[in-house]
This record gives C-alpha cells, sequence and structure tokens, in this order.
C-alpha cells in the first residue's frame, strides 16, 4: 500500500501561534477552546492550561483570546475590567474585523459568508454591532442597485462556494459593492492539494476535529471527488480494514489538526499491513506531496528486506513472542506445538533458561511456555531470550506510566526524529522536540535525548511517540517557580529607602546593573554620582560590592531601581568644612568667560577669580593673560555653599602698588582765588585703574578726544 500525505499538513501559521502563546502564559485563562481540535485541548488542559467559556467567569489578571477571535464588545469587557488581554486572533481573521469595523463606520451594510454560528463569525459580527447578514452560500443576500454592501468571507470558507457567489454578483452588475475575498490562502492551498489527491487516490483520509469547520470543507473537496473519502475524528477509533483493499491511500490534515495524528493513522495502517499472509512486496511511504507520487524507483533489495519479507510469509517476525505447548521432551530439547499454525518447532536445550532434564518434562505435557522467534527460515526459537524481552516489558511498562528514558537520534523525517529503544522504534515530533520551534532537525542527529512516551504501541510494529518538550516544560516549571517563590521573598524583604549590598554584574549605557541577593536591580547612571558621568566605570567597577539605597519598586513589572550617589556627600556639602575665607589655593583654569576665569581647586568644586582679581593691571577680557589649563594661585575671598560659590582673588596674592600721587593743574583762580592740587589713593587697587570725570577736572571725552590725535 502506498500512503500520500499532503504536504500542507499539521498545525497552521494561526494555530501555532495561538498555542505558542497559550503555553508561554499558562497564569493566564484562555476564553473558548483556542482550536477546533479537542485532542489538543485535552491536552493543553492536562498541562495546567485553564480554559473558561463565559467572560464573566475570568478570574485571572490576564486572558488569552483564541484564535477564532471575538467581538469587540469582548475585548471592552475587559478592558473596562483592567484585565490585561492577550490578543491570539488569527491575522487573517484580525484583518477581516478590521475591514468590517472601518466599512460599517463608513455607512456599509455588512454581509459575511460563513456559519452563523461559528466562532470566527460571530466574532467578526462583533465589530459592526452584530448587524451582519450572515449566509453559508450567499444565495439569500439581497443586495438592491445603489446599496453600500461590503462582503467578507469566513476564513475557511470553500473557495469554489466564493467563487460562485463572486459570479452571481457581477452578473446582476451591482457596482456598489464592496467584496474581499478573505479565505485564508492556507485553506486555498489546501483544498487544492485535497482536490488533486482525491482525483488520484483510491481512497482519501481526512483528519480533523468534527468541530473543525475547514476540515470538513476538505472532506467535501475530497468526497465529491473520490466516494471513499474517509472523515476520521479520532485515530485511535477508526476501522482501519475499511481501507485494507485499496492500493494508494491519501491523507488529508485540517489546520488545527497536530502533525502526531497522521503519524498515528500511518502507525495503525502499518498494522494492519503486517497481518498480511500474501508474499507480495508492499511497502509504506510517506510523501513530501502530490507532486513526488508518480516517482517510483526500483529498491535494491537487502538482507533485511529478505528476513522482513519471509517474516511476512511465515507468519512470525524475529523478536516476536509466542506461547506453545510442549508435545514432547526429546534428548536434545523440547518439540513445541505452535497454535493455529499446526506445526511443531525444537527448542534446542541450549536455548533453554534452566538446565536441561528430559525427564524434567516428561510429566508436562501440553503445559505452555513463552520463547521468543530469533530466526526465519528455519525459525529458531529461545527461551533465554525471553530474559532481555521480559526486561524490556517491564521497562515498557514503566514508560508507559511516565518514566523518563534516554534515546539516541539515529535519524530524521519530515515530521519530526527517529532512534530506538530496545525493540521499539522512538518517534520524537518536531512539535515535541523543544519549546519553541525547531528548523533543523539534522543538527539532533547522534544527539541523545531525555524524553518522555506520549503513546506506546505493542501491537504490530513496536513504537513509542516520545516527547522531550515535556520535560523541558516540567523543567521550566520547576525553575520558574522557584524564580518566583525566590522574586516574592525577595520582594518582601526590602522597601524604598533601604540600604542593600550588591555586586555590580554588568554595565550598559544608560547604567549598572546589580544582583542583589540573586535578583538584578538597576542603578541609572543618573544615580550613580551627584556630579554627573557619562560612564559607569567613572563611578563603579564590575565584580565588586557596594552599598547602595533603593529608590524604587515596581512588584509587577519585577524592577528595582537604586542609587549609589544618594549614599554618597554632596561636594559642596564638604566645601565649609574643607575651606575657609582668607586661604590660598591651587587650581587649574578650566573654563573662561568674559567676566572672569573659572579655576577648578578640587574635582568638581571650581571658583570664580573676576576679571577685577586677576592682576593689578586694568583688563578687559581675562583670556588675555589666561587660558584654559593654567596652573594658578588664588586667595580665597566668599564661600556660599548652599550657592554652590566660590570668589577667589588672583589679585590678593600680588604686591601691593605703589601710591600715586598727582598734581593736577586748575586754571588760574579769579581774584581771591588759589590753586588745587588733588592726592588719589589706590584703596585695594580698584581706584588706581578706575578713570574719573570729575567737575572741574580734564573729562573721559577730552581723554578719548586725544586719543585719536
Amino acid at each position: 500500500m502506498e500512503i500520500i500525505v499532503a504536504k500542507n499538513s499539521g498545525f497552521c501559521f494561526g494555530v501555532k501561534r495561538a498555542i505558542n502563546e497559550i503555553l508561554k502564559n499558562k497564569d493566564a485563562q484562555v476564553l473558548g477552546d483556542i482550536i477546533n481540535n479537542q485532542t489538543v485541548i485535552l491536552d493543553l488542559k492536562s498541562k495546567g492550561v485553564d480554559f473558561v467559556y463565559n467572560k464573566e467567569d475570568v478570574t485571572a489578571s490576564s486572558v488569552i483570546i483564541r484564535a477564532h477571535g471575538e467581538a469587540k464588545a469582548v475585548f471592552d469587557y475587559f478592558f473596562n475590567k483592567g484585565i490585561k488581554v492577550i490578543d491570539c486572533t488569527c491575522p487573517f481573521v484580525r484583518e477581516i474585523q478590521i475591514k468590517v469595523e472601518e466599512y460599517f463606520k463608513n455607512g456599509y451594510k455588512i454581509y459575511i459568508l460563513g456559519k452563523a454560528n461559528h466562532p470566527e463569525v460571530i466574532g467578526i459580527n462583533g465589530w459592526c454591532n452584530n448587524s451582519a447578514i450572515i449566509s453559508e452560500t450567499g444565495e439569500d443576500f439581497d443586495i438592491k442597485e445603489g446599496e453600500k454592501a461590503c462582503v467578507v468571507a469566513q476564513t475557511t470558507l470553500s473557495t469554489e462556494i466564493f467563487d460562485k457567489f463572486l459570479k452571481n454578483i457581477q452578473d446582476k452588475g451591482l457596482k456598489t459593492v464592496e467584496i474581499f475575498k478573505t479565505i485564508c490562502y492556507t485553506t486555498t492551498s489546501r483544498q487544492k492539494e485535497a482536490e488533486l489527491l482525491s482525483k488520484e487516490c483510491d481512497a482519501v483520509l481526512i483528519v480533523g476535529d468534527k468541530n473543525s469547520n475547514n476540515t470538513q470543507k476538505l472532506f467535501d473537496v475530497c468526497n465529491k471527488n473520490n466516494v471513499n473519502s474517509f472523515r476520521i475524528f479520532e485515530p485511535q477509533n477508526f476501522n482501519y480494514k475499511n481501507i485494507k483493499k485499496f492500493r494508494k491511500v491519501g491523507i488529508v490534515l485540517g489546520a488545527s489538526t497536530p502533525l502526531e495524528q497522521s503519524q498515528e493513522v500511518i502507525s495503525n495502517m502499518e498494522s494492519i499491513t503486517e497481518v498480511k499472509t500474501s508474499a507480495t512486496n508492499e511497502e509504506v511511504k510517506v510523501a513530501e506531496g502530490v507532486e513526488v507520487a508518480p516517482a517510483k524507483k526500483e529498491k535494491e533489495v537487502t538482507m533485511a528486506d529478505a528476513l522482513a519479507k519471509m517474516t511476512k510469509t511465515s507468519k512470525f517476525r524475529v523478536g516476536q513472542v509466542i506461547r506453545a505447548k510442549i508435545s514432547s521432551a526429546l534428548d536434545d530439547g523440547l518439540a513445541l506445538y505452535i497454535p493455529n499454525t499446526k506445526k511443531e518447532i525444537m527448542l534446542s536445550k541450549d536455548e533453554m533458561l534452566n538446565p536441561y532434564v528430559k525427564e524434567d518434562y516428561e510429566n508436562k505435557m501440553d503445559e505452555e511456555i513463552r520463547v521468543m522467534i530469533t530466526s526465519l527460515n528455519p525459525v529458531v526459537l529461545s527461551e533465554k531470550a525471553m530474559v532481555k524481552i521480559l526486561a524490556e516489558e517491564a521497562e515498557i511498562e514503566e514508560i508507559k506510566n511516565g518514566k523518563v528514558f534516554e534515546v539516541t537520534v539515529t535519524e530524521t523525517n519530515k515530521g519530526g526524529l527517529i532512534g530506538k529503544y530496545g525493540s521499539y522504534q522512538v518517534f520524537v515530533p518536531s512539535s515535541q522536540i523543544r519549546i519553541g520551534f525547531v528548523k533543523d532537525l539534522d543538527k539532533y542527529v547522534g544527539k541523545t535525548l531525555k524524553v518522555k512516551a506520549e503513546k506506546v504501541e505493542t501491537r504490530g510494529r513496536r513504537q513509542i511517540v516520545a516527547s522531550q518538550k515535556v520535560i523541558l516544560e516540567a523543567e521550566k516549571a520547576v525553575k520558574d517557580a522557584e524564580r518566583a517563590a525566590k522574586e516574592e521573598a525577595f520582594f518582601n524583604s526590602i522597601a524604598v529607602g533601604d540600604v542593600v549590598n550588591g555586586k555590580v554584574v554588568r554595565f550598559a549605557s544608560f547604567g549598572a546593573f546589580v544582583s542583589v541577593n540573586g535578583f538584578d536591580c538597576l542603578a541609572h547612571i543618573s544615580d550613580l554620582a551627584w556630579f554627573g558621568c557619562k560612564d559607569c566605570a567613572e563611578v563603579l567597577e564590575l565584580n565588586k560590592n557596594y552599598d547602595f539605597k533603593v529608590l524604587k519598586i515596581d512588584v509587577e513589572n519585577k524592577k528595582v531601581s537604586i542609587g549609589y550617589k544618594q549614599l554618597q556627600p554632596k561636594p559642596w556639602d564638604l566645601v565649609a568644612e574643607k575651606y575657609a575665607v582668607g586661604d590660598v589655593v591651587k587650581g587649574q583654569v578650566v573654563r573662561l568667560v568674559d567676566f572672569g576665569a573659572f579655576v577648578e581647586i578640587e574635582k568638581h568644586i571650581d571658583g570664580l577669580v573676576h576679571v577685577s582679581e586677576i592682576t593689578n593691571e586694568w583688563l578687559d577680557n581675562a583670556s588675555k593673560v589666561l587660558k584654559v589649563g593654567d596652573e594658578v594661585e588664588a586667595k580665597i575671598m566668599e564661600i556660599v555653599p548652599e550657592k554652590k560659590k566660590i570668589t577667589l582673588s588672583m589679585k590678593a596674592l600680588l604686591p601691593q602698588p605703589e601710591v600715586v600721587e598727582e598734581v593736577v593743574e586748575e586754571p588760574k583762580a579769579k581774584k581771591g582765588g588759589k590753586k588745587a592740587s588733588k592726592k588719589e589713593e589706590n584703596v585695594d587697587g580698584e581706584d588706581f585703574r578706575e578713570w574719573k570725570d570729575e567737575v572741574g577736572g580734564t573729562s573721559i571725552a577730552d581723554l578719548l578726544g586725544n586719543l585719536d590725535k
């Protein structure tokens, strides 16, 4: 029998996205079934996912909106309740909702092609105030000429139905109707592929939940072309004898059907092919898609193929455990009668568990004994080999009950990884390898995985469908719980204003991350130093411990802000203790302005030397005698810490200028008058360079006028 699995099988993009979000947000409740597949729903529930079916039943702080979407009123309800919404609406469905809302606001009547009771359609209708006209075929849409109408389709609608509706509208010539073909592209491609398979194969199996609309549409497409189309809701309950007679069988999966279910179907089909008694060389083949079906190559016959063929022919297979009756005791061993075969086969005394004594078995005729087939043509039986198989059976029972075991990956196929565990083949679906999507399966070949059995098939081909992801999720859940407990203890132990000790673990452009009792806190760069810094390394060293002050605690977002400078004295707070008026200090010129020079007397403490206090000579600009970087000495004239102000004087350290006496001739006095003289004194060097404009003396204008001569 040839089996062809549709290339576009397994979860569609929207379903994968929704399930991934659920697994990332297990504390959130899910409103309604995330997808139409009860197998998946039950699996999620077993992993602790909480489903509710009325918005009023949501008690968690966050809620997940399913892939089918919800009405606008549902979103508004949660917003008003302060409940966080994690929107897993399929992007294609969300696009329809946006379009419906936009056209409805612009005065259009909304028409929806789809099932009125389907969750997706109910949700879409909720974006036009539940006023849409809904029909599965559109035949009862009574759109009038000149009416502003907007028509959209359910994403899983049959393309045949849509195309027929579109032709009817075009024939009517309605020019004011806006029609959007909003069928999901994956739906279209799956339907086309299903149509091709149904025409090429003798029978088609359509696998999916009974409530899945897209799976039903795939069945309708196949059934139209092939009467031997079978709808499979639960792979384990399907009667596979119904398809035993067919030579070529196609398998089609709905968009909400996990890929593992196709593997289960194939496994069950293989089990029925193995009971055939004919010697035909039948093989089971999983193709990438219908395009590869014609590719038939002559297969090189190996010894393994030959043995497998002989096993089917003789009704026996290597490794098979059978029950036989003792028919006679001979010198070389026991003759065993195999029920249902009318044959006697020899069990050599060398293959028996206990030392063989012929007389011990003479009174045990017709007693049953379990043996294993170790070889074919001729058939060789062994009781010793049972030790290994019995031990394996006991171990498989433990594995069935949840025991973690290891498997080394030997190869891959389209669906996942393959390995061996004793006589069992182990299949790990790609969705069960790890948390998240696995793109490159080949990199796992040769690696040993710790896995847990999802399903164990002991009849027919022995197979274990296993998962590493469930172990990783369990480990992650434990780590998350431990981290949550530590975080809770941490947040209960600190308060704003506390002083904590922490180790600097890494720098960022915006601050330093500090580990406090194992929890990373952020010391923003603005909270490292009073003087401001551009690099955390100016203040702190990596892997060194410091004391910090707790500035802000955000329990909801798990953030703690701490400060270093808050525990350090401000530079200006110490100025009054370190300096006094009259002190002589040394410093470096750090900045020049028109009115003077700023001198840094210690890091981040500047004093101002006014231009009048630089030299005894008159200056109009400090840059004429000073430059940035000059080392100078000055005397402290004034300290005002609260204004961060220190006044300095360089002139005060210079020798006092000599007193100059000037005799100014005055005009001759009238009769009775007298000659006047004036003595100018230099007080603190200020009057020495001051221009005077006194009555009776030489005016400033006269002096300035003389400069031109």
